[in-house]
């Protein structure tokens, strides 16, 4: 009979916030670190840094953190982004993907193939695919960029060169080259500007950090 009246509860989860917390702090140094490593192209692409199979070996991996650090800039602002935040959010992840798999083909396999081996895959049957990428990537950019201006959780000035920059790097084969590396810069800036207030909110009390505040709109 008493059993009747015995309810069983759900421990409390107090490792939410901090896992949370975590989990921006990780996504900021990985940004930070590929907004650092974009730069580094840019500038190995300008000729400002020495080609070698290093600097080629790096530019892969600053897209493939920046994946990472994209996911937190969403999550930071769910609650607020709403539909059109999400729909932002898939479309500029599905476009840094395949801008993954185009930068590893790049540094991994036609760096090592002569002049008119790399002119018959850009221009051949690699040519639709680079470009559907790249316009998802744009599509999403805007998307993303407007949604989180929209939403008001990170800061405006940085999602401006954000996706004024990584729309003019999305159009890459359709501008001239000073366009596409300055839009590498600008918007590796605002990457580098949203990935520091990420790590502000990395140490702000779980009750008071962006996504909570969300939650409770």
């Amino acid at each position: 009979m008493a059993g009747r009246h015995c309810r069983v509860r759900t421990p409390p989860r107090h490792g939410d916030g901090m896992t949370e917390s975590m989990l921006y702090r990780l996504a900021a140094i990985a940004g930070l670190t590929g907004g650092g490593l974009t730069v580094l192209a840019a500038a190995r692409r300008a000729g400002l840094v020495p080609e070698n199979a290093l600097t080629h070996a790096l530019a892969p991996p600053a897209t493939a953190l920046l994946l990472f650090t994209l996911t937190a800039f969403y999550l930071v602002q769910r609650g607020s982004a709403g539909r059109v935040g999400l729909v932002g959010f898939v479309l500029n992840h599905l476009g840094l993907s395949g801008l993954f798999a185009i930068e590893f083909l790049t540094h991994a396999v036609l760096q090592y193939q002569d002049a008119a081996g790399r002119e018959r895959i850009l221009t051949g049957p690699g040519r639709p695919y680079f470009l559907v990428v790249a316009l998802i990537f744009l599509i999403g950019v805007l998307v993303f960029g407007f949604a989180s201006w929209r939403a008001g959780v990170l800061p405006r000035g940085a999602l401006v060169l954000y996706a004024a920059g990584l729309s003019a790097a999305a159009l890459r084969t359709s501008v001239p080259e000073a366009v596409y590396l300055g839009g590498l810069l600008v918007g590796s800036a605002g990457v580098l500007w949203l990935s520091t207030a990420l790590l502000g909110y990395s140490r702000m009390r779980p009750s008071t950090a962006p996504s909570a505040m969300s939650r409770r709109n």
